[in-house]
């Protein structure tokens, strides 16, 4: 009897056009003149391609783990869009003219994109709209608001992922304590529960689809490389360390700050997104790496 292989899909990315291109000057038109004269806009302009917006380094990199000879699941990258299909024609021209892989597109013509998001089987949505991306974390999906930041940033080649740990890997428990009793009590809490395992945030199943690719390359030679970056210190680590130890993911890197700012510590570990649910992390970490707000968890309500 042959060993069952199990076969997983690939790690799916949606991602909103604002997102992946600069589309701040035609936002602008929306904002001031309305959807029409948005629409209006673009069609005039559909041969003029867009510039390169935050998140699209990382699809580049993503994408491009598809294009050597080793066996993984793969990424897809799909566009899910506030546009109409008529005004998304030139972000489709500007996808083809960055050589970028990406086939497959929604066009909800200014309608919430959350419907969609089960049939898509997305590991993460990625988008500037907060409405639709509160709503995809609160159905149990992997999403991120993307933040306006720094225009030079660090750039390893390596496709470098990095994530705060309480409400984005992890779940909220801990830091309900934390808000409630404060750091004393958190700490004890903590000291006292290291060995049992905290329960899975909202990005747990995508650093688990990461690994699943990674696994696929020598630890030695891998084009990805993952660090969890928190504001947690000693005697709170342990927990954490035993969790992911449980979950059966490596992590790369780990940064236990003690509440340091994360910005530079970011830079330093060259970061092509970070995600984070407390906005002063993000505001930090935007002013050199590409970042995410997860507005998820006790922080964010």
């Amino acid at each position: 009897m042959t060993e069952k292989t199990e076969i997983y899909k690939p790690l799916i990315v949606a991602i909103s056009s604002r997102a992946l291109f600069d589309l701040d000057e035609s936002h602008a038109v929306f904002e001031k003149q309305g959807l029409a004269a948005y629409a209006d806009y673009q069609i005039s302009r559909e041969n003029e391609f867009l510039k390169p917006g935050e998140a699209f380094p990382l699809v580049k990199k993503l994408l491009a783990l598809n294009d050597d000879e080793i066996a993984h699941q793969g990424v897809e990258v799909i566009l899910i869009s506030r546009n109409s299909a008529d005004s998304g024609l030139r972000i489709f021209n500007s996808i083809e003219h960055y050589g970028l892989d990406i086939e497959r597109a929604i066009f909800t013509n200014g309608e919430s994109r959350f419907g969609y998001m089960k049939a898509i089987g997305a590991d993460l949505f990625l988008s500037s709209h907060s409405e639709d991306v509160r709503r995809n974390l609160e159905a149990g999906f992997a999403s991120a608001m993307i933040l306006p930041g720094a225009k030079s940033r660090p750039d390893t080649g390596q496709l470098r992922i990095a994530f705060d740990g309480d409400a984005v890997l992890f779940s909220d428990e801990a830091e309900k304590v934390f808000q409630a009793e404060g750091l004393e009590s958190f700490s004890a809490s903590e000291k006292q529960q290291a060995d049992t395992p905290l329960q899975g945030g909202p990005f747990k199943t995508l650093m688990q689809a990461l690994q699943r690719i990674q696994s696929a390359y020598p630890i030695e030679d891998n084009p990805i490389r993952t660090a969890l970056v928190t504001a947690r210190s000693a005697p709170a680590h342990k927990r954490v360390i035993l969790t992911l130890r449980n979950w059966g993911i490596r992590l790369d890197e780990a940064l236990f700050l003690g509440g340091k700012s994360k910005g530079p510590f970011l830079a330093a570990f060259g970061a092509d997104i970070f995600f984070d649910d407390q906005q002063v992390h993000c505001d930090s970490a935007r002013q050199h790496v590409a970042t995410g707000h997860v507005p998820h968890g006790v922080r964010n309500q």
